[in-house]
């Protein structure tokens, strides 16, 4: 009682449409995009801060720029 084997159904290759080329050109043409912009963001590296050594009997605030710029974006 063995069964009869059936043959595999054939694969057909996918079709190309417009929907699928046109996917691939984008996809391609912003990888392209980031790879040009990517080497450049690399020279903007935020420069590297230097920190000042703690004080000996407290405290650490120091009024500096940005702290100046908050304070006069709270005045009213």
């Amino acid at each position: 009682m063995s069964q009869p084997k059936t043959p595999a159904p054939r694969q057909t290759p996918p079709k190309l449409n417009r929907r699928t080329l046109f996917a691939g050109a984008s996809t391609v043409g912003a990888l392209a995009a980031v790879a040009t912009v990517l080497p450049k963001a690399a020279d903007r590296a935020a420069p590297s801060m230097v920190s000042k050594p703690a004080p000996e009997r407290g405290g650490g605030y120091s009024l500096t720029e940005h702290v100046k710029q908050y304070y006069k974006t709270t005045m009213i």
